[in-house]
């Protein structure tokens, strides 16, 4: 008799980043070290900040469970690091929020929401399907459902490409969403978040 097969270790789901007036705060905090840093010390930006964000905040509580044993096997290595994690991805998710609003992002507002409710509607949709059949975390999925208003909108789109993303080795091929319609969200979300930011704050999201 074969023994049944072990089931698939459960992947950390990305998390919704937070919104601009707690990822403001996170700005606040980090600026003392970023202040510091030599010029030398930056490098050009290569990664998606949206997705990044999403996925450090969706793997921060088991990191957080690993602290002791980060801080007993490296002892050279700053464990505080791992405390401050969280405040570094929402002040980087803040920074590229700035960014869009300064004048990266011109689009005007109505258009942006005006594509960005059936794109969060129809990959929703999917990702719901995707969870009743165990191919993606049926939790994560239920978050971005409860999520209303136009702020939400603009979360959900990010925390949604980060899933599909993320798991897109298992689910190709058995999901009705396109790798365009992933990659769509995850910057459509950002200039949505900043556009809405601009009409609320003015030139940059914040309290």
């Amino acid at each position: 008799m074969t023994k049944p097969s072990a089931p698939l270790k459960k992947k950390p789901a990305p998390r919704k980043p937070a919104a601009p007036p707690q990822a403001a705060a996170a700005f606040d905090k980090a600026a003392p070290e970023m202040n510091a840093l030599e010029r030398d010390a930056l490098i050009p930006i290569n990664i998606d900040i949206p997705r990044a964000v999403s996925q450090v905040l969706g793997v921060l509580p088991g990191l957080l469970a690993l602290r002791p044993l980060i801080a007993e096997r490296l002892p050279t290595h700053d464990a505080g690091l791992v405390d401050r994690l969280e405040t570094y991805a929402l002040a980087a998710w803040y920074a590229h929020l700035a960014w869009l609003s300064s004048g990266g992002s011109q689009s005007g507002l109505k258009p942006l929401l005006e594509e960005a409710a059936p794109l969060r509607a129809n990959l929703l949709g999917d990702a719901e399907a995707l969870a009743r059949r165990g191919l993606v975390d049926a939790e994560t999925v239920a978050d971005i459902r409860a999520g209303n208003g136009h702020m939400d909108t603009a979360s959900d789109l990010v925390a949604l490409s980060a899933l599909f993303s993320g798991s897109w080795s298992e689910i190709a091929g058995k999901t009705a969403a396109t790798e365009d319609e992933v990659r769509r969200a995850g910057e459509l979300g950002p200039e949505l978040l900043a556009a809405l930011g601009v009409r609320e704050h003015g030139a940059a999201p914040g309290p």
